[in-house]
């Protein structure tokens, strides 16, 4: 459902973000995107979204090409931000609206999932507060509503997690099992190796640009016998190794 092949960002000519990374997310798969800050995975993310432009490189998105049909994969996306300070001045249920009519969402079925997401979160009296108001948890939380209110097949989601409480936090986790458990797909970053762990069918971790482990969490422990995650994670990416 996501193929990314020899994905590369360089930026005033010379930065290379992200070099050369290809992988591969299947239907029914949660895939976690983990690296240290300033490893090139927002740019990773915003590449598979279409906001930026790669410098090289071919991106499908539920079979369809970024470059050549940008409107029918991006489409096909919910994408969550890694900052949800956005439209403050609208209130919750105006900006979910907002982009309910972007993606063309029929009146009856926007209501019944505004209704159910705003449920799951604790958000139901809320929605009709300007979100200037809203901490930043509610307005994570206002940003995972809207970006799902399409229901789309493919989830690409930036550090989803910040700033959630932790009900919230095990909702959101709760939703992506079930989203691909019905046969689609999530792809979202993270600095908690314990949700990783917990919820991933598999790992890509990214170190200045490259990719430099793509598979089970399972295998990479067994690869690093005697070594928790946390020291595995640390020996792969620190920068002087």
């Amino acid at each position: 459902m996501i193929k990314a092949e020899g994905l590369k960002k360089i930026y005033g000519g010379s930065f290379v973000s992200v070099d050369d990374l290809s992988f591969h997310i299947k239907k029914g798969e949660i895939v976690g995107f983990v690296g240290q800050n300033g490893a090139g995975k927002t740019t990773t993310i915003k590449m598979l979204t279409g906001i930026l432009k790669p410098t090289k490189g071919k991106i499908e998105i539920n079979g369809y090409d970024i470059e050549s049909n940008p409107l029918a994969a991006k489409q096909s996306i919910g994408y969550i931000a890694d900052n949800p300070d956005i439209f403050l001045h609208l209130t919750g249920m105006e900006y979910v609206n907002f982009i309910a009519d972007i993606y063309g969402v029929p009146e009856n079925d926007r209501k019944t999932r505004i209704e159910e997401m705003a449920a799951r979160f604790g958000m139901e009296d809320s929605l009709d507060q300007k979100m200037v108001s809203y901490s930043h948890g509610m307005r994570q939380k206002m940003m995972v509503i809207a970006a799902l209110v399409h229901n789309p097949p493919v989830w690409i989601l930036d550090e989803p997690m910040t700033g959630l409480d932790p009900n919230a936090a095990y909702e959101l986790k709760k939703m992506m099992r079930e989203h691909a458990e019905a046969g689609n797909c999530v792809f979202f970053s993270t600095h908690v190796l314990e949700v990783a762990e917990r919820l991933c069918d598999s790992i890509i971790i990214i170190k200045k640009g490259k990719d430099i482990y793509q598979g089970t969490l399972e295998e990479l422990v067994e690869t690093h016998k005697s070594k928790s995650l946390e020291e595995i994670f640390i020996e792969m990416t620190h920068t002087n190794s």
